[in-house]
């Protein structure tokens, strides 16, 4: 939020500097962004008054003025200005003024006839980003007063970065009250205004929704001049605060929620079919809004309504067809207050973000729509005039929001803060924060005001006495801490060792969002029953991740749209999983690889990552948990069908997933070269086989080749498993390091060779022990996957 310094010191006004101002506030808890100038620098420009006005004797567009500028004489200044005419009065730029950018003002000549000045726009002066014409200012401003201290354009724009639990502080007043507080200042609220009802006709107001509405004010005000000037003091206090001036009707709402944080809305009373309702939306009516969008409501969306159609989202945004426009003559002005509940959400479900709806959503006083709509229509009468009609009130008591007293503990507050503040100090900060406050005799019980939705608990506070007392005065100690150590467990291996093979394999780690969008999320797992966002970021961030690939294949095409050619990601993080209407939250390791198998370079030709290696990578994951595991050919939805595999425990348990991107998707998500992924559930990966120590054998191992013919279809695993089968403890290890097809082999076969590591720790091996282990291997070899001795 950005506010005007001037305006908050005609609240509040200590004794400090800007700069201690600031200070103040950010050790708050209000933290203050930025300080910037309300008006660039210039120098030497003063209130004129044009006097008389003639014809440039050579040029169409200029005229020559003779301005009163309150030095005695009037000044002779040549102006192209449309709205230049007598009597006007205007900023003027005097000989030897600087202007913004530098830009200074000499005594000139234009088509011959001198010109002792400038008559400057708001633009000239750096006031606005555009003009369509000379500054014009009030009738009644003094000729000859320097324009800067006639507008306090020495003033700082100080904005504050506000938690969304201080919607309190969204207004000069909120943020006025704290700096009260800090400075154990007296400060009060703006009075309620009193003014005469003068019409006697009233609209008539109902409210459906009471849960999210419990109170609704509303004041039919006629006979109001929309074309009348808003005062120059209340634009430039709104143009201070980031909002654009817009007609004097609309302008005074802004003014009061910027003021009071109060959002209000007028509606064209004369454009009104009937009575207003507050009500929930019926499904699919339209309601087209002051911004030009229409949008289709539902039964969640809030509407203000009339006897024939929606006029408004509530606390959000007003509807086109009952704005305020230049032939409104009767205003219905509204002032409610809507519950968090019923706003949060809605207006971003649409695309919307409002001053209203950041407001609403947060928690907006329920006390403060008397005072708001007593201003306000003060402020209205005061600029446009008009009749005043009296106020119609709705309000629903058992709906309103409720705030039970709190119990602070003088225990608990030295507890959490070290020390305990004199009862006085605590007594004083309370009331000046706004609560009602009851002495106990271990503490205090307190109430907290209307305005303050984020006090609930004790906590909240004593927190309250901490930042208004001082973090600094509060006393510093180290923590003393009586904790058993974890214990670390040799079976289960660190993540982030996982992690650094990876990275020394060439990979980078990413973090990508846990929700994802859905088109991408169906592609790649079309089954899985997804999580969908009540409150999405976006459209395209709607739904909650069922794989880390949708993450990873949108980073790597990023990556591969700016000339990245090679791609190595993994990420750890969390997939989001239905099962039985129960949410479940898994963790898992996945990674994807595209482009060539090695780095640019001299000493390697270049080829394309194949499946081989990133199984090889995947392999070296697994290798730091001393685990065995299994390839198993599989199908995956997302998974090319001839290059996929289950990765397997040699129990059978199902541990990940490897394979090539299947074509299809691959094309569609705009790939232009083959991708690799794998998925594995963390818990099984990281489950880790406890290394122990074996003696060393002192007799010789032996080796024993065979060349085995099997048919095409028998796989290596399948061979290596089958061996090991046989259950013979003298069979250390089992490699297979040739296969062969061709001359020799019969059609439909292959030769597989490969060699047997036999060993006993006891003695040495027989040729007779030796050959009768191998002959029940090649035996079971023969009867389960019918192989043989090549020849």
């Amino acid at each position: 939020m950005q506010i005007s310094e001037a305006w908050l010191r005609e609240y509040v006004n200590p004794a400090i500097s800007t700069q201690e101002l600031v200070a103040q506030l950010t050790m708050a808890g209000l933290e203050v962004d930025s300080v910037t100038p309300a008006a660039a620098v210039f120098s030497g420009v003063v209130i004129g008054e044009v006097l008389a006005m003639v014809q440039h004797p050579d040029a169409d567009r200029l005229r020559v003025c003779q301005v009163e500028v309150g030095t005695g004489e009037p000044l002779q200044i040549v102006c192209g200005a449309s709205n230049v005419r007598v009597g006007l009065k205007i900023p003027a730029a005097l000989c030897g003024a600087v202007l913004p950018g530098d830009f200074k003002i000499k005594k000139s000549k234009l088509r011959g006839v001198e010109s002792f000045g400038m008559l400057c726009s708001e633009k000239e002066l750096g006031l606005a980003a555009d003009a369509h014409g000379l500054m014009e200012l009030s009738a009644d401003a003094p000729v000859g007063v320097d324009i800067r201290e006639f507008l306090a354009l020495d003033d700082q724009l100080i904005e504050v970065d506000l938690t969304p639990n201080r919607a309190d502080c969204l207004s000069v007043e909120g943020i006025a009250r704290e700096v009260a507080v800090l400075n154990r200042m007296d400060w009060s609220a703006l009075p309620m205004a009193v003014l005469a009802v003068t019409e006697a006709d009233a609209l008539t107001v109902a409210v459906e929704a009471t849960d999210a509405c419990p109170r609704y004010l509303g004041r039919l005000i006629t006979g109001v001049n929309v074309k009348a000037e808003t005062p120059l003091w209340m634009q430039e206090r709104l143009r201070r605060s980031g909002v654009r001036s817009l007609g004097p009707v609309v302008d005074v709402t802004n003014y009061v929620l910027l003021e009071l944080g109060q959002p209000l809305h007028a509606f064209d009373a004369d454009k009104l079919e009937g009575g207003i309702t507050v009500r929930w939306a019926r499904e699919g009516e339209d309601l087209a809004l002051l911004n030009g969008q229409t949008i289709t409501l539902d039964g969640e969306a809030l509407v203000i309504a009339d006897a024939k159609q929606p006029l408004a989202l509530a606390g959000v945004m007003g509807g086109s067809a009952s704005a305020v426009s230049d032939s409104t003559q009767n205003v219905f002005l509204e002032c409610a207050f809507f519950t968090p509940y019923s706003i949060a959400g809605k207006a971003r479900r649409f695309g919307l973000h409002t001053d209203s709806s950041h407001r609403f959503e947060r928690g907006v006083d329920a006390t403060l729509q008397d005072r708001a709509i007593a201003r306000a229509t003060q402020l209205i009468v005061d600029i446009a005039g008009g009749s005043v009609g009296g106020i119609t009130e709705i309000t629903t008591a058992a709906t309103l929001p409720q705030r039970p007293a709190i119990l602070v503990r003088r225990q608990r507050i030295e507890k959490i803060l070290g020390m305990v503040p004199d009862d006085a100090v605590v007594l004083d900060i309370f009331q000046r924060l706004g609560m009602v406050v009851l002495a106990e005799a271990d503490g205090w019980q307190v109430t907290p005001p209307g305005f303050r939705f984020d006090i609930a608990i004790e906590a909240d506070l004593i927190e309250e006495i901490a930042r208004i007392y001082g973090y600094n005065q509060l006393p510093s100690s180290s923590l003393l801490m009586r904790a058993d150590l974890g214990k670390a467990t040799e079976s289960v291996l660190d993540i982030s060792r996982a992690a650094d093979v990876l990275v020394d394999r060439g990979y980078q780690e990413a973090i990508t969002y846990s929700f994802v969008d859905e088109d991408i999320q169906k592609a790649v797992a079309p089954d899985d029953d997804v999580i969908r966002l009540k409150n999405p970021i976006s459209s395209e961030l709607a739904i909650m991740r069922t794989t880390l690939w949708c993450g990873l294949l949108k980073a790597a095409l990023y990556n591969t749209n700016r000339q990245q050619s090679r791609v190595r990601l993994f990420e750890t993080g969390l997939r989001f999983v239905k099962s039985g209407g129960v949410t479940h939250q898994q963790r898992r390791l996945a990674g994807l690889a595209l482009g060539s198998a090695l780095p640019e370079q001299w000493g390697e030709t270049t080829r394309k990552l194949d499946f081989f290696d990133i199984k090889a990578d995947v392999e070296a994951l697994f290798a730091l948990t001393g685990r065995t595991v299994r390839f198993a050919a599989a199908t995956h939805a997302a998974l090319h069908p001839g290059q996929c595999a289950q990765v397997l425990s040699l129990t059978g348990d199902v541990v990940g997933w490897l394979g090539m991107l299947h074509p299809t998707l691959e094309k569609q998500l705009g790939f232009d070269t083959p991708v690799f992924l794998f998925d594995f559930d963390q818990a099984l990966l990281l489950d880790k086989q406890v290394a122990a120590f074996k003696p060393l054998s002192k007799f010789p191992s032996v080796r024993r080749d065979l060349a085995l013919i099997v048919e095409e279809e028998v796989t290596a695993d399948a061979v290596s498993l089958c061996i090991q089968a046989c259950g013979e403890p003298m069979l250390q290890n089992v490699v297979i390091f040739d296969i062969y097809r061709g001359k020799g082999v019969a059609e439909g076969s292959k030769s597989v060779a490969l060699s047997l590591h036999l060993q006993n720790d006891l003695q040495t091996l027989t040729d007779a022990e030796i050959d009768a282990i191998v002959s029940r291997i090649l035996a079971r070899l023969t009867n389960q996957i019918h192989a043989k001795l090549r020849d």
